[in-house]
């Protein structure tokens, strides 16, 4: 698997831990905001922006 597939696997499992959350019923936007989900948002983000660049890269293969 390609890294860029490999991440977005990352980021697909990471949503459905986070549906599988919210769908619980214990969804607290307390926690999610600064509490223990703070870290989860700012790995995704780095995933994002990680896989965004690449894209990118494929994308202008000429630059």
């Amino acid at each position: 698997m390609s890294n860029k597939a490999e991440l977005i696997q990352e980021m697909l499992d990471m949503q459905a831990k986070f549906i599988a959350y919210e769908n619980s019923g214990e969804f607290d936007a307390e926690d999610y905001y600064v509490g223990e989900w703070k870290e989860y948002r700012a790995r995704y983000a780095e995933l994002t922006e990680e896989v965004r660049g690449i894209a990118s890269k494929e994308v202008n293969f000429w630059k």
